[in-house]
């Protein structure tokens, strides 16, 4: 059970921010909310298996980990060297693919033993990625998504993220879901839901207010980290070092 204090608001959120206004707005409802380790710095966050596989950031502290969802226990980790501040996560087949924020090296391991087979370089920063089965999408925070071939990770196409006219800078943690891929945009509160083909943000989820304030550890940081449950239509998401994951529904506004 949550304590009164730490509970999830169970609840509509109303929207604040400052995007296109002829662009379709979004809020969210909580279905259930997960314990989450609050020393862990989500970076990226993939559902498979009936698990969570979690990338975690900062240096000394950097993991790559599979988390029971149930519990939030870490069931099994690895470190990653002290000299890299590890970022996003996707699932390629039977490969997971860790970015690093500054190092300009990947690294792809092994889904089930989580060993490290090999690395990949790319030009920019790494922030977030995301495969859905035949794209794999990575951010480097600019207002640019970048595709790359899911077996070389070498990059084939450039696209700019817009909403109506202006460009969306910031574009972090990413996540296919429904045919859509959805960014957060770091340091606030929004999810953009972009159309992959075009790079056109089709619609904005605010997620202020999901994680109540008194709910933020001292360390308690912004909103990162979405997975989608692909068999069970689910949306997860969840903040860097926040003590809860959650499972919502997105509820259009009018």
């Amino acid at each position: 059970m949550l304590s009164s204090l730490a509970a999830p608001a169970l609840a509509y959120c109303a929207f604040q921010g400052r995007p296109d206004p002829k662009t379709p707005r979004y809020s969210f409802k909580v279905v259930k909310a997960f314990p989450h380790d609050p020393t862990a710095f989500t970076q990226g966050l993939v559902f498979a298996d009936g698990i969570f596989y979690e990338s975690t950031g900062l240096r000394g502290q950097s993991t790559l980990r599979k988390v029971t969802p149930e519990t939030g226990a870490v069931i099994q980790q690895v470190q990653v060297e002290s000299q890299y501040f590890a970022e996003g996560l996707a699932l390629v087949g039977d490969e997971l693919l860790q970015l690093t924020w500054e190092e300009h090296v990947g690294f792809v391991h092994d889904k089930t033993s989580l060993k490290r087979l090999r690395t990949f370089a790319y030009p920019t920063e790494g922030w977030g990625i995301a495969y859905d089965g035949k794209s794999l999408v990575m951010s480097d925070g600019s207002s640019h998504l970048f595709f790359l071939d899911p077996k070389t990770q070498k990059r084939v196409r450039d696209l700019p993220v817009v909403d109506g006219s202006r460009p969306v800078e910031r574009l972090n943690e990413l996540e296919f879901v429904r045919g859509e891929l959805w960014a957060n945009v770091w340091q606030t509160d929004r999810i953009a839901r972009i159309n992959p083909a075009t790079g056109v943000v089709t619609g904005w989820i605010d997620l202020t207010g999901l994680l109540r304030p008194e709910a933020r550890g001292p360390e308690g940081d912004v909103l990162n980290g979405i997975a989608w449950d692909k068999t069970g239509d689910r949306i997860f998401v969840t903040g860097k070092k926040w003590p809860w994951l959650f499972q919502i529904e997105v509820v259009a506004l009018s």
